[in-house]
């Protein structure tokens, strides 16, 4: 699948649960990907398992926009469970017309930093959505993930929603 050939993301904590379910989609489309996490084993795992060199990063870098820069250039996606600040550290090197999607504990949770962001964000054409999944177990994993990867590649016209990733079995 070659879907995100030529796009390039930037995934913080993206060594397990949902961040890693992106990046592996991103990986099996194309894309480039640069991964964020904590520990320099859990980057090696998830380097190994996605066939792709991850980068350290701690988010208190202040050189963070730099190192994204000098890896990847100016960045298509953005996807983070993080806050405000990060993305606006990161907003050097985020592309006009690109994304940034959250991932949100609940479907009240950051809608106003939602909001704040979008409205910083809009005259540049990057919109800030977010998904709230109801759980973080296998098959809520790749549901979350595939809502991000909807909101960041296949919803143009869509900012500032918070998408409800429903995934309880009855």
């Amino acid at each position: 699948m070659t879907k995100y050939r030529g796009r390039t993301a930037l995934v913080v904590d993206g060594t397990s649960g949902i961040g890693l379910a992106v990046a592996k989609r991103l990986a099996e489309g194309g894309a480039k990907i640069l991964l964020t996490g904590r520990t320099p084993a859990h980057l090696a795992h998830a380097s190994a398992e996605l066939g792709i060199c991850a980068q350290v990063f701690t988010l208190a870098d202040t050189d963070l926009a730099a190192a994204v820069e000098a890896r990847l250039g100016r960045i298509d996606y953005l996807f983070l469970a993080a806050g405000r600040a990060t993305v606006l550290a990161l907003r050097p090197v985020l592309k006009d017309g690109g994304a940034v999607v959250f991932t949100t504990a609940g479907p009240h949770s950051r809608r106003q930093a939602l909001r704040a962001l979008a409205a910083e964000l809009g005259d540049r054409g990057i919109r800030v959505n977010a998904v709230a999944p109801d759980c973080a177990y296998a098959a809520g994993t790749d549901a979350a993930a595939r809502a991000a990867l909807f909101l960041a590649a296949d919803a143009p016209y869509t900012t500032c929603a918070q998408l409800p990733v429903e995934t309880t079995q009855f």
